[in-house]
């Protein structure tokens, strides 16, 4: 039946073992009950990584693992496919006439970073532990609501109920800027209004936080000569992407394969979609 509903994947002859499909699943969330398009997903994503693997070898590269943090470094399949995508795909920098068009169609898009003045309820819990976890975003929930309901009465739940030390002081946080915190809170806190209270409990490290958002300072908007390094990074990299895709495509169109759509976005110097940065995790701008 499996075989049935999940062929074969074969790259120029090469055939991909299951094994190596299923452990890629892995990266491939998908809707409960539709294992099948996790599987459609690695499968492109395998075949799209052998097809790449058999360039690079044809062209008799030799693998050079780079480090990627102390003591780490890349794999010999990684640091092959970054050598191919280096020879292969090249792109020139944009031109400033085209950077200072991209800047002057909206100047308001480059901004300094914001920053939020911040306070919380933490209920505390290892998120690893269930059974923590549930109770104590029971407790978070029902405080959620309290709060909601009434938010002048936020600094005296606060005070009353959260495991932060920030409770002292009624959960104010003070004011916080991209990188002051841990990656969950922070993206809570772009998404929020001035004012606002989550009203669904935000999960981190270190359990589960009500955040109310007491103020915003948007960045004041940059002069060009500050924007300039970013837009020309972003316009390069997106340059890079459309040349990476007409590489991967020119590769797929000359290959036989079977069992794969090969519908996937190529990443800068790796050759995965994005949910397969496992592969080749710190080796992409």
């Amino acid at each position: 039946m499996a075989g049935t509903l999940f062929p074969d994947i074969v790259v120029n002859g090469e055939t991909i073992p299951r094994a190596v499909v299923a452990g890629e699943a892995q990266n491939h969330p998908a809707p409960k009950g539709k294992p099948g398009i996790a599987w459609r997903k690695a499968a492109d994503a395998v075949a799209m990584r052998t097809l790449l693997l058999q360039e690079a070898r044809r062209r008799g590269l030799v693998a050079e693992p780079a480090e990627l943090a102390p003591g780490r470094f890349e794999t010999v399949e990684e640091a092959l496919i970054r050598a191919l995508l280096e020879m292969a795909v090249t792109v020139a920098p944009p031109g400033e006439e085209a950077i200072h068009a991209e800047w002057a169609r909206d100047p308001g898009r480059f901004r300094a970073p914001p920053l939020w003045e911040v306070s919380h309820i933490l209920c505390a819990c290892d998120p690893r532990d269930e059974d923590a976890r549930r109770a104590a975003f029971a407790c978070a929930a029902e405080l959620a609501g309290r709060a909601t309901a009434d938010p002048r009465g936020f600094a005296g739940l606060a005070s009353a109920h959260s495991d932060c030390g920030s409770k002292a002081s009624g959960g104010a946080l003070g004011q916080l800027g991209p990188g002051d915190t841990v990656p969950e809170f922070e993206a809570a806190l772009r998404a929020m209004g001035e004012g606002e209270i989550t009203a669904d409990p935000v999960l981190t490290r270190y359990g589960w936080h009500v955040i109310r958002m007491d103020a915003i300072a948007q960045g004041a908007v940059l002069p060009y000569e500050t924007a300039r390094p970013r837009i020309a990074e972003a316009m390069e990299k997106t340059a890079w992407a459309r040349e990476a895709r007409a590489f991967a495509d020119s590769l797929v169109a000359s290959a036989e394969i079977t069992g794969a759509g090969l519908r996937i976005h190529l990443d800068r110097r790796t050759g995965t979609d994005d949910a397969s940065q496992s592969h080749l995790s710190g080796s992409s701008d």
